[in-house]
């Protein structure tokens, strides 16, 4: 199993535990892994100890109507204010790893009715801004999705599908994001 892993983090590990090339009549495996490898949604419960946990997350925050933005380096609140208008209520972020929000800029989605903020990095934000940023966004029950696959993906507006495992108690969850293309015309 490879996975992006955030420094610190344990890296997942997989292992047959029955194996038909062993002689077993099945094949079964057992996985242990981070809540936050690889792809993943942080609940607002990651930051702020009052917030929601993965449980108690409305599923309608994980999909729906999204806007994919390249950009590279840190967004700020002004470049967010401007960027507004023509973004769905979940927005993604495409820098190749590099695409990180400023506090700013939690600021402005904070009071925007953006559910979900999404990067192709293993953060967010940037390891000096990291605390505000989450705990901006926490304050105001958004989602984030972290270590993304957007290679090939345009900038555009898709329906995003990224529900995180049912692990009701926790403070972050795997999941199995997906970017839909918008039929254009009849």
């Amino acid at each position: 199993m490879t996975a992006k892993v955030y420094e610190g983090d344990p890296v997942p590990v997989h292992n047959y535990i029955k194996s038909i090339e062993a002689g077993d009549d099945y094949n079964l495996s057992e996985f242990s892994m981070c809540s936050h490898n690889a792809t993943h949604i942080d609940a607002p419960y990651h930051f702020d100890p009052d917030g929601q946990k993965i449980g108690d997350m409305r599923l309608s925050t994980f999909y729906g109507q999204c806007t994919v933005v390249t950009i590279k380096g840190v967004l700020t609140g002004q470049d967010m204010e401007k960027l507004l208008p023509y973004c769905k209520k979940r927005l993604i972020l495409h820098g190749d790893g590099e695409a990180y929000i400023s506090n700013s800029a939690a600021v402005v989605i904070a009071d925007s009715d953006i559910v979900l903020v999404g990067t192709d990095g293993l953060c967010l934000s940037t390891a000096f801004d990291e605390m505000r940023v989450h705990m901006e966004l926490a304050r105001k029950g958004i989602a984030v999705l972290e270590g993304l696959d957007l290679e090939g993906i345009k900038d555009g507006e898709y329906t995003l599908c990224a529900f995180p495992l049912k692990l009701s108690d926790s403070e972050a969850a795997p999941c199995r994001a997906i970017l839909l293309e918008q039929e254009k015309g009849f």
